[in-house]
């Protein structure tokens, strides 16, 4: 039976970038990946169904290793018609009064101003069984959504408008794996995520094959020893007097023992 290594993904994560290198270099090993909801996301690795998983966070993290990955903007979804679809940007304030049809504890920043929250007004949500069906009532003007830009590009139609929210979190994209589980298949992975080439290694350590690492050249030692031995046997050596030498091209007349005994005898 072939060995097979699972990797989840939540929508709007887009892995195909690490799956084709994992292909190229672990040909022998088959790949599963599969997309994940936000509430199995986490659920896939403690069942074993994913080796690893790209999470959007928060996620309980008891007994789980996570690497942080990217952040992604935050974009309000609305219907074509409504009064932000020409905006810019758009802030928590302009959407107080409107249905947001998710958990109001997704996005907290909307959750602490909205009318419906702070009066009781807020209603039942509609069945909704995934996001395609959620876009759906964007559309026919039902409510609104809050949510990472990535999803609002993958769910897009015609009819709806994403604009980007300028108060509100960013969300973060997550690699995680179950700590107890981080083998030799989930290390290649990491390493992959993390940009690490086919022949970059995680220490220093040399390993068999290598080529053996040259020895530092001592050039400054040996010139300083060298000195050091001219510098002894100089001191060694007994003391000649120094020649004088005559400057060169000039000639040094030495007086004659003659000339001596005429200047005397005057």
């Amino acid at each position: 039976m072939p060995v097979t290594f699972s990797i989840a993904f939540v929508a709007g994560v887009t892995p195909t970038k690490w799956t084709r290198i994992w292909e190229s270099r672990r040909p022998e090993v088959e790949l599963e990946v599969f997309r994940t909801t936000p509430v199995e996301q986490e659920a896939v690795l403690r069942d074993g169904r994913a080796d690893v998983s790209l999470v959007r966070l928060p996620i309980d993290e008891d007994g789980l290793s996570l690497i942080n990955l990217y952040n992604e903007i935050p974009v309000v979804v609305v219907a074509k018609d409504h009064f932000v679809a020409d905006a810019d940007s758009v802030v928590v304030a302009d959407l107080v009064d409107e249905h947001l049809l998710q958990d109001p504890d997704d996005v907290p920043e909307w959750r602490d101003d909205a009318v419906e929250v702070r009066d009781g007004s807020r209603r039942a949500l509609p069945v909704m069984r995934d996001w395609d069906e959620v876009m759906e009532q964007v559309a026919a003007g039902v409510g609104i959504v809050i949510v990472p830009h990535s999803v609002a590009r993958l769910y897009s139609r015609k009819d709806v408008v994403a604009k980007p929210m300028e108060d509100t979190a960013e969300s973060q994209i997550a690699l995680a794996w179950r700590t107890d589980n981080t083998t030799a298949d989930v290390e290649e992975f990491i390493g992959i995520v993390r940009g690490r080439t086919r022949d970059s290694s995680r220490t220093n350590a040399p390993t068999a094959g290598d080529e053996p690492v040259k020895k530092e050249k001592k050039t400054a030692k040996a010139k300083a020893a060298a000195k050091a031995v001219r510098a002894a046997a100089a001191a060694a050596k007994p003391a000649t007097p120094r020649k004088t030498q005559n400057a060169p091209g000039r000639t040094r007349n030495s007086p004659s023992p003659q000339a001596g005994k005429r200047r005397g005898g005057r």
